[in-house]
């Protein structure tokens, strides 16, 4: 071997332990690194495990909270539906008497409030006309309104129209008793 060629082969294996010792210092601090990493690590997961423990108890505690509240909001609801429906029920039964009161009136024969309300919804057709008895009358309204009706353009229907809520605006502003005794026992036909 050449001198030269010796002087390398010596250059060459002192660059290899060079490199040989700083790759064991790296590896040393590598591993240093990595126990580190390790404790820092589990120190983490220790304090993720604690978090969520008290995340779950403190969810648990609110959750028996909104059970609670939830409880009496459910108790008051009852409570309020009763009272709705009992107050509901009374209202209807004071509404039925009222209505057999108004729909009874003298001898239980009286009809203002219908025949009236009739006369100003649907007056045109004469429909309070046959409630009361008066079928004539009330066969001349519906013909006019709905056969003349058609015949001038709606002219004579508004002309009964306005009889009708004319005769029902009559109608309910006499009293019981006159109402009874004009109508119904005297049969007057018209206004």
């Amino acid at each position: 071997m050449s001198d030269e060629e010796k002087k390398f082969g010596k250059g060459s294996e002192g660059s290899f332990d060079k490199g040989n010792k700083k790759s064991s210092e790296f590896g040393k601090k590598a591993n240093e690194g990595f126990e580190k990493g390790k404790e820092s690590s589990k120190s983490f997961s220790d304090d993720t495990k604690k978090s969520a423990k008290d995340f779950g108890d403190r969810a648990q505690e609110e959750f028996k909270k909104a059970k609670e509240s939830t409880k009496g909001f459910a108790g008051d609801s009852k409570k309020a539906a009763n009272d709705f429906g009992e107050g509901a029920k009374k209202t209807a039964n004071e509404f039925r008497e009222g209505a057999k009161e108004a729909f009874s009136g003298v001898g239980g024969e009286n009809k203002k409030v219908l025949a009236g309300i009739l006369a100003i919804v649907l007056g045109g057709f004469g429909i309070h006309k046959f409630i009361l008895g008066y079928t004539k009358e009330g066969i001349i309204m519906l013909v006019v309104t709905i056969g003349l009706g058609a015949i001038t353009c709606g002219m004579a229907a508004s002309a009964v129209w306005i009889i009708g809520v004319i005769e029902g605006i009559i109608y309910l502003t006499k009293t019981d008793e006159e109402f009874y005794n004009i109508y119904q026992v005297g049969r007057k036909p018209w206004f």
